[in-house]
């Protein structure tokens, strides 16, 4: 984008209004870096305020240094981008030493009483037994909870080479998460990891994390830019959902398996059907079932392709017994 376009913002109450149109639940807060938006802590309090569950995406690079213009507060998460341990994760950002920085902020959020995860993509290039020990690694500093997903093949990313097709995906999440430690906490939904075993077949829910930015409401899907729509309500009407997802045809959604369309049709499987419910109170008692073979092994879910809602986002109250509001 030019220059004048880089340098624009949402104001917080942009933020808020769309916040408040969708009724979205959870509010993930990504970048460039939003540390680096001059009101980012006024935009996190008025969600906090309105009892969001704010996933504030960041480096961490300047994480330490605007540590004090927060509060912590269950509804705020500081979701930390490592896309591995060391060495990768320096090498994936082009710069040497933000693996340290990151983990020192980690810790220095964790000491102040700050939620905090990470967030991982992972490409063809990803070593099993390093990655193992990565999840390791952040368990043992304190993280929350870690979200890790395969990367989308952007049609203009340089480097087309290490995208991973969806049988490459399934095969390095079958070895990820092979006889998975309990210990390992993921930010994510038991349906979902399966999904990424290739052990449960979902449809994608391209509606279900809806992104708003300074051009609007982007069509269809946070992934995939196609136009933008100057309301959710817009959004919701004028998109032909029938073009996107897997069972679509179109070529751009067929190796996409990456948690913003995914996630949705897990959590809704997982509470509107009896099957997607006993399989992830499975996965949550007994943890992740040890692969018994190589291969992709999916099985269909019987589950109808998602219809959009009529409405605006189903707004679940979640009660914390841990903590008060």
């Amino acid at each position: 984008y030019p220059a004048d376009i880089l340098r624009k913002n949402l104001s917080p109450e942009e933020c808020f209004r769309a916040v408040d149109d969708c009724g979205a639940p959870v509010v993930s807060i990504p970048g460039g870096e939003p540390l680096l938006h001059p009101q980012i802590h006024e935009i996190v309090e008025g969600l906090v305020a309105r009892r969001k569950y704010v996933y504030l995406c960041t480096n961490a690079l300047l994480l330490e240094k605007h540590l004090d213009r927060f509060t912590p507060s269950k509804y705020l998460s500081f979701s930390i981008h490592l896309d591995g341990p060391q060495e990768e994760h320096d090498e994936a950002v082009c710069r040497e030493g933000t693996y340290d920085i990151a983990l020192r902020a980690i810790e220095a959020a964790l000491a102040r009483g700050f939620r905090v995860t990470t967030n991982s993509t992972f490409f063809s290039t990803a070593n099993t037994e390093r990655m193992r020990n990565f999840f390791d690694r952040l368990m043992e500093i304190g993280v929350e909870g870690m979200m890790i997903s395969p990367g989308y093949p952007y049609e203009k990313a340089p480097d087309q080479e290490h995208f991973l097709h969806r049988n490459q995906t399934t095969r390095l999440f079958q070895r990820l998460l092979h006889r998975a430690k309990r210990s390992w906490h993921f930010n994510q939904s038991p349906l979902f990891l399966e999904f990424l075993r290739g052990n449960y077949e979902l449809e994608c829910t391209p509606w279900g994390n809806p992104t708003y930015n300074v051009f609007g409401w982007q069509k269809p899907c946070y992934l995939i830019q196609e136009g933008y729509a100057s309301s959710f309500e817009e959004l919701m009407e004028s998109t032909d959902w029938s073009r996107y997802g897997r069972a679509s045809g179109n070529v751009k959604c067929q190796d996409c398996m990456v948690h913003c369309g995914y996630e949705p049709t897990a959590v809704d499987q997982t509470f509107g059907s009896l099957r997607g419910l006993l399989a992830a109170a499975r996965v949550t008692l007994f943890g992740l079932k040890p692969q018994s073979h190589p291969g992709p092994g999916a099985e269909s879910s019987g589950e109808l392709t998602p219809t959009p809602p009529a409405g605006p986002l189903v707004q679940l109250e979640l009660q914390s017994t841990a903590a008060g509001d």
